[in-house]
């Protein structure tokens, strides 16, 4: 088995399924299902609180117990069955039902093929993290390419179906062989010691701050990007492109990240990442235009790529094989998950008053990830010189 195929494959199509979900769902419940932007966010929020919960406590238990395979295949079919239930709502208070349910399982696949790739790194299986990334970042590319076609032809309805069929794809593969080292049960006596470590390791809780905040500062473009484009009287059949030029830069980091960002520390990767998140949204906030927007989608590729990647790096290279699962389900819930919600409300407040103070906002997570970055660096530096 080529385990670098069988890694990009799978994140491949995740990351379709991702790219039809991150900039569209909250439009697709604003525009198709009819409810206000403050509805949204709240579901959205929700929603969140729900994904952090589920990959805190609900995924490091269960790879405790199962296999990286095992699942895999358990979100994955959790993930298509809550969407089908979405048919059949149409009310706010069973959207967010709804929404709560998907978000048990679906984002809980993120963490998980991210662990199975430390795994495999780990094991020497998968020698390049990098470029079985960048083809989640191509599947993100192609979906959302893809997707503006039919919701120029077809409106935005074509946002659901296409995010069922892709998940239903990604759930078939799910169900095909995998790399013998994910399909062995953990060690009881190695999880249980798994978050002990973490906890003990200072350096992974200051990494983790920093990340948080770099994370949680893209909850504006996230959840309001779409809208903030047609805000800005972005044509319809452009978005989808306009969306994913931070993406096509995304692919590019990754594809060269490993070569050239071999030997640069983590402390000034996320230093680097702060940096470009910052000069990212206040050239939103300054410019409002098009123009603008595109030049700073560019910025994605410091703002997330680098920063996911300078954690990925610390994970591979620091963290026990034992806290692997444990360090991307706090990851997640942390970082991708409960600050998002926060800054998901704060920023939805911000907006409705004048969309550009959202993204303003965001610098309130950014400059604080750069003070840290600086201090991780300078610690980590010390130690080496020492």
């Amino acid at each position: 088995m080529n385990v670098q195929r069988w890694m990009s494959a799978k994140f491949f199509v995740f990351f379709m399924t991702w790219g039809i979900f991150l900039p569209y769902w909250t439009g697709w419940l604003i525009n198709v299902k009819q409810v206000s932007i403050t509805e949204a966010s709240l579901i959205m929020s929700a929603g969140l609180v729900i994904r952090g919960i589920s990959t805190l406590f609900i995924f490091p238990y269960a790879s405790d117990k199962w296999s990286s395979r095992t699942l895999l295949r358990i979100m994955a079919l959790g993930s298509f069955a809550a969407l089908l239930s979405y048919i059949l709502a149409t009310s706010f208070s069973a959207l967010l039902l709804v929404t709560l349910m998907l978000h048990l399982f679906y984002p809980a696949l993120m963490p998980a093929l991210d662990s199975a790739a430390g795994l495999l790194a780990q094991h020497k299986l998968l020698p390049n993290y990098g470029k079985s990334r960048s083809w989640g970042s191509i599947g993100f590319v192609i979906a959302g390419m893809t997707l503006t076609l039919f919701t120029a032809s077809l409106g935005e309805t074509a946002i659901f179906w296409a995010l069922l069929l892709t998940t239903l794809l990604f759930t078939v593969l799910t169900l095909a062989p995998a790399p013998d080292v994910l399909t062995a049960k953990p060690a009881p006596r190695l999880a249980a010691h798994g978050m002990k470590a973490l906890l003990r390791n200072k350096n992974f809780l200051l990494v983790l701050a920093i990340v948080i905040l770099l994370q949680a500062a893209h909850a504006v473009y996230y959840n309001y990007g779409y809208i903030f484009l047609q805000h800005i009287d972005a044509p319809a059949s452009a978005i989808g492109i306009i969306i994913n030029i931070a993406v096509i830069a995304e692919i590019i980091f990754f594809s060269v990240a490993d070569r050239l960002l071999r030997t640069t520390s983590i402390g000034s990767l996320l230093a680097i990442a702060a940096l470009g998140s910052t000069v990212r949204w206040l050239l939103i906030f300054i410019s409002p235009t098009l123009v603008v927007f595109c030049i700073a989608q560019t910025l994605h590729a410091f703002s997330f790529a680098l920063g996911h990647y300078a954690f990925m790096k610390f994970l591979i290279n620091e963290v026990p094989q034992a806290a692997i699962s444990k360090a991307q389900g706090i990851y997640s819930a942390l970082a991708l998950s409960w600050s998002t919600a926060l800054l998901t409300m704060l920023g939805g407040y911000l907006y409705e008053i004048e969309p550009r103070y959202a993204f303003l906002g965001m610098i309130s997570c950014t400059i604080p990830s750069m003070l840290l970055a600086f201090i991780y660096r300078q610690k980590t530096k010390s130690l080496a010189t020492n």
